[in-house]
């Protein structure tokens, strides 16, 4: 979503550092570009103006103290990022959980903001460590809204308490009340609270949110907000909280495409934090809202600590810890254990997104655009139809073989030759850092390696002399 974004500061950012020494005239060019980039992201025109004067003013004081040679423009980068991350936020805020259980969480917003979807994701998140949600189905006015919310609890194993049909049937707010009840009397410590959303801000639908919220007295009220709908973010926010209020910000729909003007904006303007993000439609993507992290991907730093937190939850740590003790004890790395890595990525998500989230990794846009996700897929499927000795030791892989495992796999003869050959090289590899060398003909950064051993003397052969007169007397005059 911030790709856009990012680009612009990336470029702002690398025409600043290549100068050197800065002139009041050099901070005032990449202010002017940095309002240029939000503008254009479809940040709020207030945010922008408080934003660039802040940015301003912090870089104006500073110059003057800066030490030449120094690097001026990280010392005006890391303004930018602090600045940031103060107009994202700040930093992360989870739910406060009552001290008496249940607690009650509301969930406001306009239709299509994916409140429903939403709801699931949250109440997974909160399962997974150790909660007992309760999910409880208020709104009865969108079509087939019920069912939805039933079908997304059941899909993630949380209950749902859904008394009533929906579909334009029952009362919303005697629902919201009865599901509290229900909750206490089953000892759920978490209750969500799917309310109705309208297509846009109207009088009934306000009424309807006040008397939920009244209702259950939620110790948490989230504004649920399409991270797409740009300029309109910041009106639809301001109007919630002054009808509703609300505690914190979610925003949805964050792998779209639009230009991200509204996670810039609505904490600036409603002084509320955002506290989670959705970025894709699977329950699994979800997670706080980090604005540190945040901050460091659109300024072109990547997100690593996002992925190491990913890649912790994907890879299980007994797997891990058994492939770490086969490294060191020299066993071979297997078809099988590559099989096992090659699972744990997939459960990371797509392959995009992961290497979106390695520092520069706008600078290789158009690599990751164009990465074939299916090939992991592909590379899967030639792993899983060879047999347990095959994946163990590839050396018994012959011809016929190698045509019943592409036959199998769907792919062709030479994609299982390439596959082979590929590992056969990494696992050599991996044979020569565990014995603490580099590959053949390499040393240190690189620099060839001399041989092994005492250096033995070089012992020149005499040469033989020619029996012909002329050619011996001008070999003896050389």
């Amino acid at each position: 979503m911030f790709e856009s974004l990012s680009s612009r500061f990336t470029s702002a950012f690398s025409s600043l550092r290549s100068r050197g020494k800065l002139s009041n005239a050099d901070i005032e060019n990449t202010c002017a570009e940095i309002r240029q980039a939000l503008l254009e992201s479809d940040v709020a025109l207030s945010v922008v103006e408080n934003f660039v004067a802040q940015i301003r003013e912090q870089s104006l004081a500073v110059l003057p103290t800066l030490q030449s040679g120094s690097n001026q423009g990280q010392a005006i980068f890391n303004i930018v990022n602090a600045a940031l991350i103060e107009i994202l936020g700040g930093s992360a805020r989870r739910i406060r959980f009552a001290k008496n259980p249940p607690t009650v969480i509301m969930l406001a917003g306009l239709q299509g903001a994916g409140k429903t979807t939403l709801a699931g994701k949250l109440a997974k998140f909160y399962a997974d460590q150790g909660n007992t949600p309760l999910l409880v189905a208020s709104d009865l006015q969108r079509p087939n809204a019920v069912t939805q919310l039933q079908i997304v609890g059941e899909s993630i194993g949380v209950p749902v308490f859904a008394p009533e049909p929906g579909n334009g049937v029952g009362d919303p707010v005697k629902v919201a009340k009865s599901g509290i009840d229900f909750a206490k009397s089953k000892l759920y410590n978490m209750v969500i609270v799917d309310t109705a959303g309208r297509l846009g801000i109207d009088d009934d639908l306000m009424k309807q949110a006040i008397s939920i919220r009244d209702a259950v007295n939620p110790d948490e009220i989230l504004f649920v907000v399409d991270a797409m709908i740009g300029q309109d973010a910041v009106r639809t926010s301001q109007a919630f909280l002054d009808g509703v209020g609300f505690d914190g910000v979610v925003l949805t729909k964050l792998d779209g495409d639009a230009r991200g003007g509204a996670a810039l904006s609505i904490a600036s303007i409603t002084k509320r934090p955002i506290m989670f993000a959705s970025t894709g439609e699977k329950i699994g993507d979800f997670d706080i809202f980090y604005p540190d992290r945040m901050a460091s991907r659109i300024l072109g730093m990547g997100d690593v600590a996002t992925l190491a937190e990913q890649a912790k939850k994907a890879f299980d740590g007994e797997s891990s810890a058994k492939l770490e003790a086969k490294f060191a004890s020299g066993e071979d790395f297997t078809l099988e254990d590559f099989l096992e890595q090659l699972q744990a990525m997939s459960k990371m998500g797509s392959m995009s997104k992961i290497l979106g989230m390695l520092p520069g990794a706008g600078a290789m846009k158009k690599q990751i655009e164009n990465f074939d996700e299916s090939e992991i897929v592909r590379t899967k499927a030639i792993v899983q139809s060879m047999t347990p000795t095959e994946r163990r030791d590839p050396k018994v892989l012959n011809g016929s073989r190698r045509a019943r495992i592409a036959l199998g796999s769907g792919r062709k003869v030479s994609d299982v030759n390439n596959l082979v050959d590929r590992f056969s090289a990494a696992q050599k590899m991996m044979k020569q850092v565990r014995n603490g060398a580099m590959p053949a003909g390499m040393g240190a950064m690189g620099l060839p390696t001399m041989p092994k051993g005492p250096a033995k003397a070089v012992v020149h052969k005499k040469k033989s002399k020619s029996g012909n007169p002329a050619k011996r007397a001008i070999e003896d005059g050389q």
